[in-house]
């Protein structure tokens, strides 16, 4: 069964307030557009059968504009030879064609209005399909995006990146460690600078002196 009964339906047609009710809003779009490129085809199809049917009645209605014209110059040539009888038969089939010809005048104009309102539904249904694609390209950008959003958040919190980070953790440590080696053994392999050294010299004599003072104290004692 389709979404919709008529091409009217479809004019009238509330493409938002369909999707918000559908449980698959992209599934939704393709069907209805689906129905309104066949119903597109099928309002064309129509409208050609009631322009041929025009066309068709059209070359009858020249036809018996031909007849007519044809019968009165037969009542015409009836009359001139005091041919009342037959002049009255001649008028009375030009009036048969006449008739006719107003009946298939009346029914072209009727295919007339029945094409104007095609080309009407027609239009209408273009304008509503070139809204329904571009709704569908709509849902379709932002599914494409809502599945790029969860792709990335499941892939940043999974496993994976975790253990990568834990990786890297371990690696930024080793070198931690490898680069406080090394500055450790630039520490002790710096030469004494002139003033380290003299320093030095002062710390051993008051050493000294400390120690020759320790002495006298213990020979007192």
């Amino acid at each position: 069964m389709g979404i919709f009964s008529r091409t009217r339906d479809i004019v009238a047609a509330n493409f938002t307030d369909l999707l918000e009710r559908a449980e698959d809003p992209e599934k939704m779009i393709r069907m209805i557009i689906m129905e309104m490129e066949e119903t597109l085809v099928e309002v064309r199809a129509s409208a050609a059968r009631t322009i041929a049917d025009q066309k068709e009645m059209r070359r009858h209605i020249d036809k018996l504009e031909t007849l007519k014209a044809d019968w009165s110059e037969k009542a015409e040539l009836a009359l001139s030879k005091d041919r009342e009888d037959l002049a009255r038969a001649a008028l009375l089939e030009r009036k048969k064609a006449s008739d006719m010809a107003d009946q298939l005048n009346e029914e072209v104009s009727v295919l007339e209005d029945t094409l104007k309102s095609s080309e009407e539904d027609i239009a209408n249904l273009q304008n509503k399909l070139r809204d329904a694609r571009a709704r569908q390209n709509n849902i379709m950008s932002r599914l494409e995006s809502a599945e790029n959003r969860i792709k990335l958040r499941t892939m940043y919190h999974g496993e994976k990146v975790k253990d990568a980070f834990s990786r890297f953790d371990q690696l930024e440590r080793r070198v931690d460690m490898a680069e406080g080696h090394a500055d450790a053994l630039s520490l002790a392999s710096e030469p004494e600078t002139l003033g380290e050294k003299i320093a030095a010299l002062s710390d051993d004599d008051v050493v000294d002196e400390e120690l020759e003072a320790l002495k006298k104290s213990m020979k007192k004692g």
